[in-house]
């Protein structure tokens, strides 16, 4: 009898669960490019309508924040002295 594959149905898995996620991402990116957020679908007409800013302004990523960086104070410091 063969032995099962652990690994191959590991990555399987994997890739099925990531390709779930970027169709989710998709369907995101097309509600946000027609103006319409996806948890405001069903709220009416008033929703459907892009603000007049974000219609003017070109559509950018905001740069993601730098990491912050935690460094342990010298002793002598710590202590006080």
């Amino acid at each position: 009898m063969a032995k099962p594959n652990y690994s191959f149905e590991k990555r399987q898995r994997e890739l099925a669960k990531k390709k779930k996620q970027d169709e989710k991402n998709a369907r995101k990116r097309e509600a946000r490019g027609n103006g319409v957020s996806p948890a405001a679908d069903d709220a009416g007409a008033d929703a459907t309508a892009t603000p007049p800013a974000a219609a003017e302004a070109p559509a950018a990523t905001p740069a993601a924040p730098a990491p912050r960086i935690h460094r342990r104070a010298p002793s002598s410091e710590r202590t006080g002295e």
